[in-house]
C-alpha cells in the first residue's frame, strides 16, 4: 500500500510544473504566466495582473496605463516606450528590465525592485518610488520631478543629467551614485547617504541636505546657493554647523 502512495506522489511532482507553464494566449488576469511572451503594443489599460509572472516578455510600446501589477514579476522584460502612467506596481520585480523612454507619470512602485534596470530618458515624474531598490540601475536623463524616493536605495546608480527637482529623497541611499549634471533644485535630501557620490556640476540650489552624509563626495562645479547644510557631514568628514546655508561652516 505504501508503495502505491509513493508512486502517486512522484507522478504529481512530475506533472505539476506543466500546469504552471506560460500560456501567452491567456487573458489578462491575476497570477497569469506570460513568461517569454510577445505583448508588444498591446492595450492592457486597467488590466488586473496582480502577482503575474511576465519575465523576459516583450512589452515594447504596450499600454499599461492604470494596470494593477502589484507583486508581479517582470524581471528582464523589455518595456521600452511603454505607457505606465498611473501604473500600480507596489512590491513588483523589475530586475534587469528595459524601461527606456517609458512614461510612468504618477506610477505607484513603492518597494519595487529595479536592480540593474535601464530607465534612461524615462518619465517618472510624481511617481511613488519610496523604498524602491535601484542598485546599479541606469537612470540617465530620467525625469523624476516631484517623485517620492523616500528611503529608496540608489547605490551605484547612474543618475547623470537626471531631473530630480522637487523630489523627496529623505533618508535615501546614494552611495557611489553618479549625479553629474543632475538637477536637484529644491530636492529633499534630509539624512540622505551621498558618501562617495559624484555630484560634479549638479544643481543643488535650495536643496535640503540637513543631516546628509557627503563624506568623500565630489562636488566640483556643483551649485549650492541656498542649500541647507545644517548638521551635514561634509566631503572632508567635517560636520557642518546647524544653520549652514550654501557653505558648510
Amino acid at each position: 500500500m505504501s508503495q502505491v502512495r509513493t508512486v502517486f506522489f512522484c507522478s504529481v511532482l512530475l506533472v505539476s510544473p506543466l500546469s504552471v507553464s506560460a500560456n501567452c494566449d491567456s487573458p489578462p488576469q491575476p497570477r497569469v504566466n506570460w513568461s517569454d511572451c510577445d505583448k508588444q503594443g498591446e492595450n492592457l489599460k486597467d488590466a488586473k495582473l496582480r502577482e503575474a509572472v511576465i519575465t523576459r516578455a516583450k512589452l515594447q510600446k504596450a499600454n499599461l496605463e492604470k494596470a494593477d501589477l502589484t507583486g508581479a514579476d517582470l524581471a528582464f522584460s523589455d518595456l521600452q516606450e511603454a505607457n505606465l502612467n498611473k501604473l500600480r506596481a507596489r512590491d513588483s520585480r523589475l530586475v534587469g528590465a528595459n524601461l527606456q523612454q517609458v512614461t510612468a507619470r504618477g506610477a505607484k512602485l513603492s518597494e519595487a525592485r529595479l536592480e540593474r534596470a535601464v530607465l534612461d530618458n524615462a518619465d517618472f515624474s510624481q511617481a511613488q518610488l519610496d523604498k524602491a531598490i535601484f542598485y546599479n540601475a541606469s537612470l540617465v536623463a530620467t525625469n523624476l520631478t516631484g517623485a517620492n524616493l523616500t528611503q529608496a536605495q540608489l547605490d551605484e546608480a547612474d543618475l547623470s543629467e537626471a531631473n530630480l527637482q522637487d523630489a523627496n529623497l529623505t533618508q535615501a541611499t546614494l552611495i557611489k551614485a553618479i549625479l553629474t549634471d543632475a538637477n536637484l533644485q529644491n530636492a529633499l535630501l534630509v539624512k540622505a547617504k551621498l558618501n562617495n557620490a559624484d555630484l560634479s556640476d549638479a544643481d543643488l540650489r535650495n536643496a535640503d541636505l540637513q543631516g546628509a552624509d557627503l563624506s568623500n563626495a565630489l562636488l566640483a562645479g556643483a551649485q549650492l546657493e541656498g542649500a541647507q547644510l545644517g548638521n551635514a557631514m561634509w566631503t572632508n568628514r567635517k560636520r557642518c554647523r546647524p544653520g549652514s546655508v550654501g557653505v558648510c561652516r
